[in-house]
Formats: structure tokens, C-alpha cells, sequence
């Protein structure tokens, strides 16, 4: 029996790429966060003169659109430091903490806007809305503008979308605060001001959702959300060559890159490096996984033998793999 361990990640970032730049990435960032700066000061003000829920609500918004893009900043410097110590992937999955802590400020936010905008609802205090109309158009514009920035960095970064789902849905805010602007300067409805604010809230809840919900996948090692691991184990077993695959374990190091390892069993005077050559190509050129660490051995006698469905003899021989962890994918029915 030949055992063969093979680790392949060509330029420690596979299946990561950047359409720009990591330094041009910081540059639309910053730009961004310049923008949003200015403005958010210049909107509470007008917000607590016009007496605005809609307009604070925005600026408080805007706060945390600049403190998510402040993190993505930091957290884009620290997964760029190379790995060392104890940190064998460095530091890769700090952008996958500054999403959740995006995607819980959003929801933490919507709560307390939620509270203020049923107050309000109950017991409406008068608006003023002629600023509230001006403020909403001008932060339209200034949304629309940073929302553009962000859009030119790499988005498929967790931590970078994270960024931007807050600026985007500040986009909304004011969008749905310059209708309550209309309405009020029309009609006199003032309970328009905090109906814009729960319509802003149901948005910010339903980014939360998507950015807490795959991070915390990301955190729990869960595969990525495009590959089923019980069908790309098939697909493995059906190779030329090969009789078993288990041990199957697929991954996301960080968002955008994904690892693989796997136990692959060959036939009996199979090629291992050829077949290891061949799985490696169909995980890259199929799934675009190249980070891979496939063990590959010749199978034993017992895994050759005509077997029931489900039989897991071979896997489990002690000496050949004490603990099998998941399925064994064989070319025969097996349990899914």
C-alpha cells in the first residue's frame, strides 16, 4: 500500500481572485467613506431641526455605513498579512468577522428604529417638509455616488458586501424618506415620516439576514453554498481508477475560497499520482477548488470484494481509517 498526501494552492489565494487590487480596493473604500463622513454631519443637523425621525434614522444609518466600511478597511489589512505562528491560514477570516458584526448592527439598529417609528406612529410629532425633502435628495445623490465607489472594489468579499448592503440600503432610506417628504408637504401627514422608517427597518432586517447567514456558514465550516458535497463525492468515485472516496470534508477558508480535503482509494495497481493529477484538474477546472489535500492509497482487499450497499468493510478496517467521518462513496446505491 502507497500513501500519498498532496496540498495544491497556487499563490495562497485560489479561488480568491481580485478584480482590482487589494490598494485600489482601499482606495474606492476611502472614497466612500470621505462622502458619507461629510454628509452624515450635515443630516443630523437638519434632521433634529426639521424634527425628522426619518432623517436621524438616516444619519444614525449613515453612521454605521461608515463604521462597516472602517472595518472593512481593517479587516482587509489584517487578512492581507501573511500566515505565521499558530495562524496557518493568517488572518483570512477577520473579513468574515467584520460581516457579522455588519450584519448585527444592521439588526440592532432596525430594532431601535423600529421602537422609535410605532412611537411615533402613536403619537406623531409635527415635521417640517421642505429640509426633510432637500436632505433626502441631496443623500440620495450622496448614497447613489458611494454605493458606485464600493461597487468598483472586489465584492465578491464577504466584508466588502457587507459595506456595501449597508450603503445600499441607506440608498433606500432616503429614498423612501423624500416620498415621506412629498406626502407630508401635501397633505399634512406626518405619521408619513416613521411608515418611510419601517419600510427602511424590513430592509435592513433582510440584509442582516443574508450577511449573518453566510458568515455564520463560513464559521461553521458548512460547504459552500454552490457545491453539495454528497454529489461531488460521486462525482470523485466515478473517476477512472478509483474505488472509494470518504473522509470528504469541503470548506470556505474565507469568502471565495473554498478547500478540500478527501481519503480516495485506487485500485490495485491504479496510478495514485495520475489519479490525484485528475482530481485535482476536475475540482479546479469544475468547482474551482485548487486549495486540495487529497490523501490517495491503493485500496485494501477487503474494499475490492463484491460488497453489500452500504457496507462500510475497508473504510473502517482498523489500521486503514479509525474514524471515518461522513459518507463512503462508492460506484454502487449508498445512503446520501
Amino acid at each position: 500500500m502507497h500513501a500519498h498526501g498532496h496540498e495544491h494552492d497556487p499563490g495562497g489565494h485560489a479561488g480568491h481572485s481580485h478584480g482590482v487590487a487589494a490598494d485600489t480596493d482601499r482606495r474606492w473604500l476611502a472614497a466612500a467613506l470621505g462622502l458619507i463622513a461629510v454628509f452624515m454631519t450635515a443630516e443630523v443637523t437638519v434632521g433634529v431641526v426639521a424634527g425628522s425621525l426619518a432623517l436621524i434614522s438616516d444619519a444614525a444609518h449613515m453612521l454605521t455605513d461608515a463604521a462597516s466600511i472602517v472595518l472593512a478597511l481593517v479587516a482587509m489589512r489584517l487578512a492581507a498579512r501573511p500566515a505565521r505562528g499558530g495562524f496557518t491560514y493568517g488572518l483570512k477570516r477577520a473579513e468574515i468577522l467584520s460581516a457579522q458584526a455588519n450584519g448585527l448592527t444592521l439588526l440592532l439598529l432596525g430594532a431601535w428604529l423600529a421602537y422609535e417609528a410605532v412611537r411615533r406612529l402613536i403619537d406623531p410629532p409635527q415635521v417640517a417638509g421642505g429640509p426633510m425633502l432637500a436632505t433626502a435628495l441631496v443623500g440620495i445623490v450622496v448614497n447613489v455616488t458611494a454605493a458606485w465607489c464600493i461597487s468598483k472594489a472586489n465584492r465578491t468579499s464577504l466584508n466588502v458586501e457587507g459595506a456595501y448592503q449597508h450603503v445600499l440600503n441607506d440608498l433606500f432610506a432616503f429614498i423612501g424618506t423624500a416620498a415621506a417628504a412629498f406626502v407630508v408637504l401635501l397633505t399634512g401627514a406626518d405619521r408619513a415620516d416613521p411608515v418611510a422608517t419601517l419600510v427602511v427597518v424590513a430592509l435592513m432586517a433582510k440584509a442582516a439576514y443574508g450577511l449573518l447567514r453566510d458568515s455564520g456558514r463560513i464559521f461553521l465550516e458548512a460547504a459552500p453554498a454552490d457545491v453539495d458535497p454528497d454529489l461531488l463525492g460521486d462525482r470523485l468515485v466515478a473517476r477512472p481508477d478509483v474505488v472509494e472516496v470518504h473522509d470528504l470534508h469541503v470548506w470556505q477558508i474565507t469568502s471565495g475560497q473554498a478547500a478540500l480535503s478527501a481519503h480516495v482509494l485506487v485500485e490495485t495497481g491504479g496510478d495514485c499520482h495520475a489519479v490525484r493529477r485528475d482530481l485535482e484538474q476536475l475540482l479546479r477546472h469544475d468547482y474551482g477548488i485548487t486549495h486540495t489535500t487529497l490523501q490517495v492509497d491503493h485500496a485494501p482487499e477487503q474494499v475490492l470484494q463484491v460488497a453489500l450497499p452500504g457496507d462500510r468493510t475497508g473504510a473502517g478496517d482498523p489500521g486503514h481509517c479509525e474514524a471515518p467521518h461522513g459518507p463512503v462513496h462508492r460506484e454502487e446505491p449508498h445512503p446520501h
